[in-house]
C-alpha cells in the first residue's frame, strides 16, 4: 500500500469500528500518541506502546463513543511519512479539528 492508502485505511478502520483492520497496519512495537489519552489516563503520559495497549484504548474508545466518526479533510504524505487532517466528529460534543503524523516503516505504521 502507498503511505495515502494506509491513512484511508485507517480512517477507514476507525470509522468501522475495525479494531483487527486498524491494527494490522501498525508493527507490533508502535508508539501512539493522543491527547484525550493523556487527559483521560494521565499514568500513560499520553503514549501507548504495542499492539496490545492500542487495541485497549482503541476498544475503550469504540465501546465509549459508539457514534464516533473522522472525517477526513487532507492527506499529505510521502515515502515514510503521511500527515492527515480530519474532523472528530461524536454526539453530544462539539466537532474536532486533528491532525495527524504517521510514520511508516515497511509498509507499517
Amino acid at each position: 500500500m502507498t503511505p495515502p492508502e494506509i491513512a484511508k485505511k485507517w480512517l477507514h478502520a476507525f470509522n468501522t469500528k475495525d479494531l483487527n483492520a486498524l491494527l494490522a497496519i501498525y508493527d507490533d512495537n508502535a508508539v501512539h500518541f493522543s491527547p484525550k489519552l493523556l487527559v483521560r489516563r494521565p499514568e500513560t503520559k499520553g503514549l501507548v506502546k504495542g499492539k496490545e495497549a492500542m487495541r485497549d484504548w482503541w476498544q475503550d474508545a469504540f465501546d465509549r463513543l459508539p457514534d464516533l466518526s473522522y472525517k477526513e479533510k487532507t492527506i499529505t504524505a510521502n515515502d515514510s511519512r503521511v500527515f492527515m487532517e480530519y474532523t472528530r466528529v461524536v454526539s453530544n460534543e462539539p466537532d474536532m479539528n486533528v491532525a495527524e503524523v504517521l510514520e511508516l516503516e515497511n509498509g507499517l505504521i
